[in-house]
């Protein structure tokens, strides 16, 4: 037994409420974010930006992204009312949302938007972004998400030429996130049917490798369906890929472009090529051969440097016919065997670039170890609670709604969040968000999630090499108690009468930074363990992040600051140089309550 779309809705929406309810900020921004993050785990969706753009409620966007490297905008339309019950969306509610993000599209890359629009606001740098970079453009995905169930009949996702660009349109509705909990894998499986992509199948040869092997083909793939798969799919493509892709930065990528552009006769003999997995080939016979027709649930395992290389390329100008530039493959039809066998060939396959075992993410042993760790560490009962609980570990994704499913009686399911409240759960991005503020630049931080997270796991993965035993109860506790002092540090600067909305996250950040920074500095660490004996923050210790707070915010936007968008400040190294060195001239003094909450330390610091 589990949940039915019906009560996974009521649970979702309480979970908004309670979000809503302990933070600042728009339910239809809390919203989005949520679906976004979503959007992100499965490869859909990277960085965003909050907008709130609404021209005559014809010209709409309420967030976006603009990825010059890969010619991409992504513009977000939000439909959430808090709707006390699960209702159907209608075809007319999607048709409006989308063609007032074409609306978007048009009207900024024609240049009369921006001219609309407030300068300092968000939505005049997108109207002004797509203005600005219209001929880098070359890609425009719509997403719809609504708390409304899609009607069996109505389209998911379509694409077509929009002016010269191609855009994609993809609706996440509540049952699209229902389906994703439920799912063991947390992922939607890809169904590509190629005759109707591409009016062609693959032609392959398909190996006698034995009774017990794994069936596999091999094919050769021009470059034109490569570029034309990841245009469609962009990263569900590289679900299973051990890394993200590094962009054309590295050595590596350099060469695979330069191959492309100047030598793609020869692609075929200097690349590597790419491995895949899939569940499932639908294969059928032709004049030439076998060729493949169908695959369910394809993954490049190995070569996603390559796809991507091959769909830059493609929107370069003067691009060159990659219908003449040929990668061999070979596909593995593992069906529907756990994900550890995609994990295995993703590790053995990947030699292009040096993969560390930081690479391996959610099955590196240091956050199996946490997630022990969080399913045996009682913390003390907090708020007048007579009871104690744990923290939840989420290891992977949507692990934390599976294992509540798991207890489908009414009595064990309120036994498990009476255990592991859902306030109390925390990821793997969160730890490495919270880590990285604490003992790293906070740079990383604001560069997004995803960068930010394989920095920390780079940097724990040394660390655990050198001494796993480091990694005990105390650093766990240490761990929460860091946790603690975020989560209490995001409603304050919410709080704040010189809080004027937006970029909190960078704020915190930089908060939190400096308040580590200043204590290093006098060889002091936090009272980690009153931190964790309490389960909360002291009075004393949150007037001095709030001090910190201001000052975070005013250096954020101060009219001197290097560039005018602030998310783009936050980014730079610059800004934290001068945060310190502000700090040093004593410009910022703190109370003698604050420093009550920091002891000296003469060794690195454990609960």
């Amino acid at each position: 037994m589990t949940f039915t779309i019906e009560e996974f809705y009521e649970d979702f929406r309480n979970q908004l409420e309670t979000k809503y309810a302990s933070r600042s900020g728009f339910h239809r921004n809390m919203f989005l974010g949520t679906v976004i993050e979503e959007m992100q785990a499965a490869g859909e969706a990277h960085d965003y930006e909050l907008c709130s753009l609404n021209v005559k409620n014809r010209i709409r966007a309420d967030a976006y992204h603009i990825d010059l490297i890969n010619g991409t905008v992504d513009l977000f339309y939000a439909d959430c009312r808090s709707r006390p019950r699960l209702e159907l969306l209608s075809e007319s509610s999607s048709s409006r949302a989308f063609k007032s993000l074409r609306r978007v599209v048009q009207a900024g890359r024609e240049g009369g938007l921006h001219r609309q629009l407030d300068e300092t606001t968000p939505g005049y740098r997108l109207a002004r972004g797509l203005y600005d970079h219209r001929d880098a453009i070359k890609r425009a995905r719509l997403f719809f998400a609504s708390e409304r169930q899609l009607g069996p009949r109505q389209k998911r996702a379509k694409s077509y030429n929009l002016q010269g660009v191609h855009a994609i349109e993809s609706v996440w509705d509540i049952s699209r996130l229902y389906r994703r909990t439920i799912s063991k894998s947390g992922r939607e499986p890809l169904e590509i049917d190629l005759m109707e992509m591409f009016r062609k199948g693959l032609h392959c040869l398909q190996p006698n490798l034995g009774t017990n092997a794994f069936p596999a083909y091999l094919a050769v793939v021009s470059g034109d369906i490569l570029a034309t798969l990841y245009r469609e799919y962009d990263q569900k493509l590289l679900e299973q890929n051990v890394r993200c892709f590094l962009q054309a930065r590295g050595i590596v990528n350099k060469g695979i472009r330069r191959t492309i552009l100047e030598n793609g006769q020869h692609f075929f003999a200097y690349n590597n090529g790419i491995t895949a997995t899939a569940k499932k080939v639908i294969t059928e016979s032709s004049s030439f051969g076998t060729q493949i027709t169908r695959i369910t649930d394809f993954q490049i395992v190995n070569g996603g440097q390559t796809t991507v290389s091959l769909y830059q390329a493609s929107i370069q100008n003067n691009n060159p016919d990659l219908s003449q530039v040929f990668v061999q493959m070979k596909l593995t039809v593992i069906g529907d065997d756990d994900e550890e066998i995609s994990a295995k060939i993703s590790q053995y396959a990947n030699t292009q670039n040096k993969v560390n075992a930081a690479d391996l993410q959610s099955n590196h042993p240091f956050h199996q170890h946490m997630e022990k760790l969080s399913r045996i560490v009682w913390a003390p009962a907090a708020g007048g609670s007579p009871h104690k609980t744990k923290w939840y570990y989420e290891r992977l994704r949507g692990q934390y709604q599976s294992d509540l499913m798991k207890a489908t009686a009414a009595k064990t399911s309120a036994e498990f969040r009476a255990q592991y409240p859902r306030a109390q759960k925390f990821t793997k991005t969160d730890l490495g968000r919270v880590e990285n503020m604490w003992d790293a630049e906070p740079k990383w931080v604001n560069l997004g999630a995803q960068k930010n997270f394989v920095q920390f796991i780079d940097r724990v993965d040394k660390e655990w090499k050198h001494d796993d035993k480091s990694f005990d109860a105390a650093y766990y506790k240490r761990a929460i108690a860091r946790l603690l002092v975020f989560k209490a540090t995001e409603k304050l600067v919410s709080a704040q009468e010189w809080y004027e909305g937006g970029y909190r996250a960078n704020v915190v950040a930089y908060t939190i930074a400096l308040a580590s920074h200043l204590a290093k500095n006098r060889s002091m660490a936090l009272r980690y363990g009153q931190v964790w004996d309490c389960q909360a923050v002291s009075e004393s210790l949150l007037d001095g992040l709030a001090e910190l707070a201001r000052h975070a915010f005013n250096a954020l936007h101060s009219d001197d600051r290097a560039v005018q968008n602030v998310s783009e400040w936050a980014k730079r190294a610059a800004l934290w140089e001068r945060l310190k060195v502000s700090v040093g001239a004593r410009q910022l003094h703190l109370s003698d309550a604050y420093w009550d909450n920091f002891e000296p330390v003469a060794k690195p610091d454990r609960v």
